[in-house]
């Protein structure tokens, strides 16, 4: 394996500020020579090192260095002899102090480290926020290098952990998350595309509903995701609200579903990049602002007819981007149709919630140097999106959906009135 020096010069900085480098080196080889339980017992002890490396970077990073002090207020103590749970096995360590005006903050990675099994846990949260990733996974390398020892055997319980998560979302029971929008959006990495599907409940809760695999986004991959949702117990009733960017294959299959039942809302922002690409740089801001100012209005009827002037602007500047507009006036207008506060309707307009998911399956990318085949994307992805419920609030304007709820059933059932007439 090949190890890049400049990484190799930093993890072996981290060790040797913490134990001193003779020490480090007379340890890890005295454990090495001893043949496969020093391989067992080399597993354990790199593991209490990355753990007190991690608790001194937590420390660092509240604290701040000695040169650049965050706060006078906060002030390093001396270590103290503690114990922490490896897997299931307890160890001792020596965890770093930390005291503030209040006396001492304890180190939410000691706290965490304290319960039994929750190494592997930790790690890999440390891993998924990015907190010192790189510093955490050179440490890895080096330590493997140094020593003789494959990187995989270090973080076999890594991939353990993800294969974990990979499982519980794929089946866990969705039937008691009373759906009232959901956002579907798609993803590339390794080489195939996964439709996402991120939900908002009745309460304004957020939760990531599922995923699938496909070679590209179409309708048979959006079709798999609605099977496999419906399988886990999620009610897609008629009276969802689905919000999109416009992919045709996802439209599509949404139609097939619910005909002329549909509630669908298009991505404002992603409609107004489309105009824009259409026009000459000139023209670019103008558009902008009369797309907004259209989109600004309460009133669905106004908001329209400010639409469609600015068709009208657009068809004598550019027939593509006025063609562009009129194709989806009505679906860029549902929330304006439904009434929608606006300050729901800042939620419920765009592809944002889903789009801020998948930056941060990018900033989580940065520790990952290339994917070894699909199942190895799924677990992370899995792994994030659960990671990222953690940190979910209620939407604003929550307290408004059940009213919009009730508006969206009366629309459909004057819809159904008007077909059983025909």
């Amino acid at each position: 394996m090949r190890v890049d020096t400049r990484t190799s010069r930093k993890a072996r900085r981290v060790f040797e500020q913490l134990y001193g480098r003779q020490d480090l080196l007379d340890r890890m080889y005295q454990i090495i020579s001893q043949g496969k339980q020093g391989l067992d017992a080399f597993v354990l002890e790199l593991g209490k090192m990355m753990a007190e490396a991690v608790m001194y970077i937590e420390r660092e990073e509240l604290s701040g260095p000695e040169y650049r002090p965050v706060s006078s207020e906060l002030k390093k103590w001396a270590s103290q002899e503690g114990s922490i749970y490896l897997g299931d096995q307890k160890v001792g360590v020596a965890h770093p102090r930390l005291r503030g005006p209040k006396g001492e903050i304890v180190l939410k990675s000691y706290q965490k480290l304290k319960e039994a099994g929750s190494f592997s846990e930790d790690l890999l949260c440390k891993l998924l926020r990015g907190i010192s990733a790189r510093r955490y996974r050179e440490t890895v390398i080096e330590a493997a290098d140094a020593c003789g020892v494959s990187a995989s055997s270090i973080s076999r319980h890594i991939v353990a952990v993800t294969t974990k998560k990979l499982k519980e979302f794929k089946e866990r029971d969705v039937s008691d998350f009373r759906v009232f929008a959901v956002f579907i959006d798609t993803v590339h990495r390794a080489g195939c595309a996964f439709m996402v599907a991120l939900g908002i409940d009745v309460d304004g809760r957020k939760q990531v509903l599922g995923f699938w695999e496909g070679a590209s986004e179409n309708h048979e991959i959006c079709g798999e995701l609605f099977t496999d949702l419906e399988r886990r117990g999620l009610p897609l009733s008629k009276k969802v609200l689905f919000v999109t960017d416009g992919g045709r294959g996802i439209i599509k299959v949404l139609k097939e579903r619910f005909g002329k039942k549909l509630i669908h809302q298009r991505c404002t922002i992603h409609k107004d990049r489309n105009i824009q690409n259409h026009l000459p740089k000139r023209y670019r801001k103008e558009a902008h602002l009369k797309f907004r100012r259209a989109l600004g209005q309460t009133s669905y009827q106004d908001a329209k007819q400010m639409l469609i002037s600015l068709e009208r602007w657009l068809r004598e500047i550019n027939e593509s981007a006025a063609d562009s507009l009129l194709e989806a006036i009505e679906e860029i207008l549902t929330l304006h149709r439904l009434k929608v506060p606006a300050l729901l309707r800042k939620t419920l307009h765009s592809t944002n919630p889903i789009e801020s998911l998948f930056a941060t399956v990018r900033d989580c990318e940065g520790n990952i140097k290339r994917y070894r085949g699909s199942r190895m994307a799924q677990r992370w992805l899995a792994a994030v999106c659960l990671h990222c419920e953690q940190g979910f609030q209620r939407v604003k304007g929550y307290q408004e959906i059940t009213e919009v709820m009730s508006r969206i059933e009366a629309e459909q059932a004057e819809v159904g009135n008007l077909q059983t007439a025909a």
